[in-house]
């Protein structure tokens, strides 16, 4: 049951009230913005409340157990600090949303009614939908480590133990979104930056960053293929880094990196057709022990 501030509770039991939602949105990279649906600005916790961003409050829905319960925020990139470039960006990704009910008359008479985390994102003419997950999608998500024949680990993190070298190079070509090629990655090998980190680091597309979906190796050149599409156009000269790629298989671990002794896998362990392949007659191998002796 929720409990209600006992001055809030006073109000709504008068006849007219004066009520607006307020939305606090914390960025992955700390930013806290604030939104208001009443028609002029609101201030508490030390937060600014714009009243000229449009945002609009679709159904929400509330899940018995540990079902993820949301709702969608709408609105318009209007606000200062919001806008299209930084949400494809990943600014937002997972952003924390706090959606409070506010006596405008009184900001000290509010109400916190929720806070989830920033989901899917729909962006079209100007304008935004944003998918709001209740706390439970943290149930969802991966923890602790799962007995696989992959890697757990992310390449060049403390559990991996790979000193990453990320290689520097500039645009030679490209087509501004998805594709580009780099005389300065020549000397790579084919494949070599698969699956790997790409980020530049200069020119209108500076911070975007993304894996490398495809590495060519073409002679003078190599093309590279991204997976998503950049929010601002690619152009020749634009510098940036990328670090080679990883399959998180026990194959690549070993020889690729030399790091086998760290791989955080289990690649010895039989997979689904030989635990439904059944017992067969005078089969000396399963007596407990190793499949690889």
């Amino acid at each position: 049951m929720r409990a209600i501030p006992e001055a809030l509770a006073d109000h709504l039991a008068q006849g007219a009230t004066t009520l607006c939602r307020c939305w606090s949105l914390t960025r992955r990279d700390g930013l806290v913005l604030g939104f208001t649906d009443h028609d002029g600005p609101l201030v508490f916790d030390g937060v600014t409340f714009a009243a000229t961003t449009g945002l609009e409050a679709a159904e929400t829905s509330a899940e018995l157990g540990f079902a993820v319960g949301g709702g969608d925020v709408a609105g318009a990139f209007a606000a200062s600090g919001l806008n299209e470039a930084d949400l494809a960006r990943g600014l937002y990704d997972d952003a924390r949303v706090t959606l409070w009910l506010v006596n405008w008359a009184d900001p000290a008479q509010r109400l916190r009614l929720e806070t989830g985390f920033v989901g899917e994102v729909r962006r079209s003419d100007g304008a935004f939908t944003a998918e709001v997950r209740g706390l439970a999608k943290a149930f969802d998500e991966e923890r602790g480590r799962l007995y696989l024949r992959s890697c757990s680990a992310d390449l060049g993190d403390s559990r991996c133990g790979v000193a990453l070298a990320v290689a520097e190079a500039a645009v030679t070509t490209t087509d501004g979104r998805l594709s580009l090629t780099a005389a300065a990655l020549a000397a790579f090998a084919d494949g070599y930056m698969t699956g790997g980190r790409l980020v530049f680091t200069g020119g209108d597309a500076i911070g975007f960053a993304t894996e490398v979906k495809r590495h060519a190796a073409t002679g003078m050149d190599a093309s590279l293929e991204l997976w998503q599409a950049s929010p601002a156009a690619i152009r020749p000269g634009d510098p940036f880094t990328v670090s080679p790629g990883c399959d998180k298989s026990f194959a690549t671990c070993r020889a690729k990196f030399g790091n086998g002794v760290n791989f955080r896998g289990f690649p010895h362990i039989p997979g689904n057709d030989f635990i439904i392949g059944g017992v067969r007659p005078g089969d000396g191998a399963l007596d407990g022990g190793s499949l690889f002796r």
